[in-house]
């Protein structure tokens, strides 16, 4: 049965004709492994969506000037692709049927790149290879055509993207360990967003899989008021195939965005040497060891130590904090061994940070969030400044001094299974999180007991530590802690709620228990050396 639209699965992900129609598009997949056929279903829709996109504004034009709705340069002043007449959605519908869909579609993706610069070498062109069933070809092309119909100009825009980002995240639990390469759950990626607060300036990601920070930040702005194009978006990325996905991904949303691919990857081809970006969010690859580290000893954005040659996780947060602006903020997923690992010098790199003021917030994730791992993740939050916000960033000019501080925050009990082996946010424990924070950057602590700087409350709640989820450490606290950031030893146990059993009555039961649990543990005791003994392993 199809869900309403606007049902929601607590994650802000709506569910409905995107999961009938990732259901409906799997089926035509047949033994198609995931890996290929999510090029040749985003590929189609990604035509479908620069195709509606051009008519929309080609009816705009033919309504004011037949001759304008000719000119080439009439849709690309507008941001919208240059369709020619074989690469239309309607033409390729038509041809649906057809044994050569494969090469009419081919085709298409070959003129769309011919005329748009920005899209060489971009999208998939091998729909004509005989390997790929062309009857399912059609069928797929049948079930892509009724997304948006009928709707106008950005409301088909928005449900286009809706359905590409849906199928890239279905995608990448299809494929499991290898699509995690290219996808950070969405959850994730919004607690990064809601906490660092994109609102303006330039947005980096060294590693940026198939775009999803982007995207998401992209969408902050437009929830919170802004206009898209406040942000300038910059991104790198290794793996060719990936970085097609991402710059797809990004222009089904009409954002514009400058992503830099090479083999090379950030380390060692630094494409974007000279930026220095507002915000940074990024989700490297856990515990690389094959990072090529011994031919970078000597590097100028190794400020607090050379990375170990085993492990780029020190790498990735050094060459991000290079990246950031004099009041850029960071926010960067890693495994958890990060917080507390003391091999090959990686303690004192993390001891240099924090005596160098470099981390803000820490917070640990719960197990189970991401397709490609088991490991433990973490979130580490960089800080360039940790003195109030200037104007127009952040909190708007309020905010309060961090300097020697570090916010520690337990999230490792929060999240839903969604299925058996995977676990999300809610919007709820998404937004608990940053507000916690935001409660702890931009609003004066409370003063009783010496904790904070005091002062008047601001719009926000005032920030309050609380036991087994989040704690406001000083410097010297994580010093007592020979500088080890796992939030665990901060926040504490969270306070018992009290079950209003008596405790006389709790001990009787309690000890009535153990007595139990002894005698049947005595029980098995026996039990187990009678077997060894009539076994010939008696005592």
């Amino acid at each position: 049965m199809a869900r309403n639209n606007n049902e929601k699965n607590g994650n802000g992900s709506t569910l409905g004709f995107e999961a009938d129609l990732f259901k409906a598009a799997d089926k035509l997949r047949g033994n198609m492994e995931p890996s290929d056929y999510k090029h040749v279903a985003l590929g189609l829709i990604f035509l479908k969506y620069i195709s509606d996109a051009f008519e929309a504004k080609r009816k705009t034009l033919l309504a004011e000037d037949a001759q304008a709705a000719e000119d080439k340069d009439e849709y690309l002043a507008d941001n919208v692709f240059w369709v020619p007449k074989e690469a239309r959605w309607s033409h390729l519908q038509a041809g649906a049927k057809l044994p050569t869909i494969g090469t009419l579609i081919d085709d298409a993706m070959r003129v769309i790149e011919k005329d748009n610069e920005s899209l060489k070498g971009v999208l998939p062109k091998d729909y004509a290879r005989p390997a790929l069933n062309k009857v399912m070809l059609g069928e797929l092309i049948d079930l892509i055509s009724g997304i948006a119909l009928n709707e106008e100009g950005d409301r088909s825009k928005d449900i286009l993207g809706r359905v590409y980002e849906y199928f890239l995240g279905q995608f990448a639990g299809a494929e499991g360990k290898r699509g995690g390469e290219f996808y950070t759950p969405r959850s994730v990626v919004r607690v990064l967003v809601e906490m660092l607060e994109p609102h303006d300036g330039r947005v980096y990601d060294p590693c940026c899989g198939s775009g999803g920070m982007f995207v998401q930040s992209e969408k902050f702005v437009a929830e919170h008021g802004g206009r898209i194009g406040d942000i300038a978006i910059y991104g790198q990325e290794s793996n060719y195939t990936t970085w097609r996905l991402a710059k797809m991904n990004l222009a089904v949303r009409g954002i514009d965005s400058d992503i830099r691919w090479n083999n090379e990857g950030s380390f060692h081809k630094d494409e974007l040497r000279d930026l220095k970006a507002d915000f940074i969010l990024a989700n490297p690859p856990f515990n690389i060891s094959d990072w090529g580290g011994d031919r970078l000893r000597e590097d100028v954005r190794w400020k607090f130590g050379a990375p170990p040659v085993g492990n780029a996780n020190y790498a990735w947060l050094q060459h991000i904090y290079h990246h950031l602006a004099p009041n850029g903020t960071a926010g960067v997923v890693l495994a958890n061994g990060s917080m507390s690992s003391n091999q090959s010098g990686e303690g004192e790199i993390r001891k240099a940070m924090l005596e160098a003021d470099a981390v803000d917030c820490m917070v640990a994730l719960p197990g189970q969030l991401f397709y490609s791992t088991q490991i433990p993740a973490c979130l580490w939050f960089l800080a360039r400044n940790k003195l109030p916000s200037p104007p127009g960033r952040g909190a708007g000019g309020e905010g309060r001094d961090r300097r020697g501080q570090v916010l520690f925050i337990d999230a490792r009990k929060l999240g839903v299974l969604v299925d058996r082996t995977r676990r999300e946010l809610t919007d709820e424990e998404v937004q608990k999180i940053a507000d916690t924070y935001h409660a702890w950057r931009d609003a004066p602590l409370p003063s009783p007991a010496g904790r904070g700087v005091g002062g008047e409350g601001t719009h926000l709640l005032p920030y309050q530590d609380i036991p087994g989820f989040c704690y406001s450490a000083t410097l010297e606290d994580i010093r007592k802690h020979g500088h080890v950031l796992t939030p665990g030893r901060y926040v504490g146990a969270a306070e018992q709620e009290d079950d209003g059993e008596p405790f006389e009555e709790k001990m009787a039961r309690l000890s009535a228990q153990w007595r139990e649990q002894r005698t049947t543990a005595a029980k098995l005791d026996a039990a187990i050396e009678a077997n060894l003994r009539e076994l010939g392993y008696g005592e």
